[in-house]
């Protein structure tokens, strides 16, 4: 491991650092290019540029309802569309932190943390659930 002084830094604090900085700026550039396929037409947007101003005012469930889009993860049948495609990149930075979590595991157990390990697993299974619709909150 390159420059790690575990004086200061464990190694799945390195590992989850690592992971977190390598996925957010995947993220930032899957959205920098998702969006510049967007603004320069390059695929057609489900949403033509004239009408989106009509959706503005709306409330998100409004706005899914009268656009027809489905909620939840619908948007991934959808990508065929450039407004679309930015999700990836959100949906990439939203992971991360699971991701990170998920990839620490392994050296907690190695290292006998055991109940670091054990929250490191329920944070892994929270996220998931919640990111898959399993858990929902408010509407």
């Amino acid at each position: 491991m390159a420059n790690l002084n575990t004086k200061y830094v464990t190694e799945e604090q390195y590992l989850y650092a690592q992971i977190l900085e390598k996925g957010m700026y995947a993220g930032l550039v899957i959205l920098l290019l998702t969006f510049v396929i967007y603004a320069t037409g390059l695929i057609e947007p489900y949403i033509p540029l004239n009408k989106i101003a009509d959706y503005w005012e709306m409330s998100s469930t409004k706005y899914l309802h009268d656009a027809g889009i489905p909620d939840g993860w619908g948007w991934v049948a959808y990508l065929n569309y450039s407004d679309f495609l930015n999700f990836i990149g959100i949906a990439l930075l939203a992971a991360v932190t699971l991701i990170s979590y998920a990839a620490i595991i392994p050296t907690l157990i190695k290292n006998n943390d055991k109940v670091y390990a054990i929250l490191a697993a329920l944070e892994v299974f929270i996220l998931a659930a919640a990111a898959s619709g399993l858990i929902r909150v408010g509407h």
